[in-house]
């Protein structure tokens, strides 16, 4: 994307973990330029004065006073759906961190206002921009692995204590790894997999104990007719989860010999992010005997929230469309719900297809 002469004013509203990443992305873009800041705790005003712009603590405020383009919730699930209305109402262009809402029903309510304001909604599922992602769509698009079968999918990882004594509401209802992380992986196989028509699970707490599941087994029917299996756990010594194995975020120790996918078709398999590739060279000579050709194709991996960003931007100016709707971000709410429900009830779950 080519420099704007008029910088896009952009907002960021709630200044966690994540805030903060947006922060640091939109003051290195030269494309747009951070405006303001939200958030109720008063010692983000500190963070505020250190970047250079306005801080408020309310929404309203910053609607009231400031002139924008774009603002960036990132603020608590519960928040997100009155927020987003607060910007529609006042025509600004929205990036909502997933998930979209706390409940499918605020984020039907959601999707009803921004398609009748015609707004611009753009959810922050932002696996969506990496490149590991996009090599992997073109590969199973290619028809590399012939027709696609099946889906493996893990992300297991260990949350350590402090995690759960630093906000005791994540051993509460809602504060497991389905609604907190899950979300991410249903993304990530649909666009790889395709839609997600049925769901079966099991979860467990045993090992620590809390109200809230911390491992869970998925079975994923897709609309296709490939099926998915998928391992959850947040208290496992493993390093299977995405944040370990892409390389992405800095944050995290890196394991490049893990996968944390593997989709297999009927000419051959893709293990991702490691990016092996194993396929039949005679596609007509297929057998458990042959050998396969074997690569391991290679991927310039960037940080997808800059690119995220990047989009945002090109949105704003109508260059381009959402490459992750509303509904999208409602379809990923849909899912992780019925996996929940799955897990209580014991019965497959099917799901609501995307209008």
């Amino acid at each position: 994307m080519e420099t704007a002469v008029n910088k896009i004013r952009i907002a960021v509203v709630g200044v966690g973990l994540i805030g903060k990443r947006h922060i640091e992305c939109i003051q290195a873009d030269s494309n747009c330029e951070l405006s303001a800041i939200v958030d109720p705790e008063p010692s983000v005003e500190g963070t505020a004065l250190k970047e250079g712009v306005c801080y408020y603590k309310k929404l309203e405020e910053l609607l009231e006073k400031d002139c924008l383009d774009g603002m960036i919730l990132a603020t608590p699930n519960q928040l997100h759906v009155e927020q987003a209305l607060k910007g529609i109402e006042a025509g600004i262009a929205i990036l909502i961190e997933k998930p979209l809402a706390h409940t499918v029903e605020e984020g039907e309510r959601l999707c009803e206002a921004a398609n009748v304001a015609k707004a611009k909604i753009l959810v922050g599922h932002h696996r969506a921009y990496s490149t590991i992602m996009t090599s992997s769509r073109q590969i199973v698009e290619q028809g590399l692995l012939g027709k696609l079968v099946a889906v493996m999918g893990s992300a297991m990882f260990y949350k350590p204590n402090e995690y759960f004594d630093n906000a005791p509401w994540r051993c509460q209802s809602g504060g497991g790894p389905i609604l907190l992380n899950m979300i991410h992986e249903v993304h990530n196989l649909r666009m790889l997999c395709g839609e997600i028509v049925e769901v079966q699970a099991f979860s467990s707490n045993k090992t620590r104990g809390f109200l809230v599941e911390d491992t869970v087994a998925i079975n994923l029917k897709f609309a296709n007719s490939i099926l998915g299996t998928f391992l959850l756990s947040d208290t496992v010594g493993s390093a299977r989860s995405w944040e370990q194995t892409s390389q992405e975020d800095k944050s995290f120790s890196t394991y490049p010999d893990e996968d944390c996918y593997v989709i297999v078709g009927t000419s051959g398999s893709l293990a991702i992010p490691t990016m092996r590739l194993k396929t039949y060279e005679k596609h007509e000579d297929k057998s458990w005997w042959k050998p396969f050709k074997t690569d391991k194709i290679e991927v310039k991996r960037t940080d997808p929230l800059k690119r995220q960003l990047e989009h945002f931007c090109a949105m704003i100016y109508d260059h381009e469309k959402p490459i992750v709707t509303a509904q999208d971000g409602l379809q990923n709410l849909r899912i992780t719900e019925a996996i929940v429900e799955a897990t209580q009830t014991g019965k497959s779950v099917n799901i609501m297809p995307m209008t």
